[in-house]
């Protein structure tokens, strides 16, 4: 039997082990908290959220992992802190055993806001500064 696609983060919640609940709400808060301005929303069947009509991240529960989806510049961003994880152009995980990257994710997400902010910063770049 098929299971309904979620409509929203409290009815993708509804089957899982409370500990998973209580790893995607932290992310769900992670996120909520380094840019309030950012949309919950369900996109490919899992919670996501966007700034400014695009993607900011996404995320979902599998057998050993939760999936973090901060699209693939994002995840170049931050590929040099990423030798911890199972990583690949679009996707990292995050094993349930060990703790969530909450660094990581603001991180990512301030990368990802800054890049949806001002089109003209390489995807594949981090954030620089200069005294001119």
């Amino acid at each position: 039997m098929l299971k309904k696609k979620p409509v929203n983060f409290e009815e993708y919640l509804l089957e899982l082990p409370e500990s998973v609940i209580k790893s995607l709400k932290e992310i769900k808060d992670v996120i909520q908290k380094t840019n309030s301005k950012a949309e919950e929303c369900i996109s490919y069947g899992m919670p996501a959220f966007k700034y400014n009509g695009k993607p900011l991240a996404y995320f979902a529960a599998f057998k050993n992992h939760i999936g973090f989806y901060p699209t693939a510049s994002g995840i170049k961003a931050v590929e040099n802190e990423l030798s911890k994880f199972q990583y690949s152009k679009g996707a990292i995980q995050f094993p349930y055993d060990k703790k969530i990257p909450v660094t990581l994710i603001k991180k990512i997400i301030k990368i990802r806001t800054a890049q949806i902010d001002v089109p003209s910063i390489p995807k594949g770049g981090s954030l620089m500064h200069t005294n001119n």
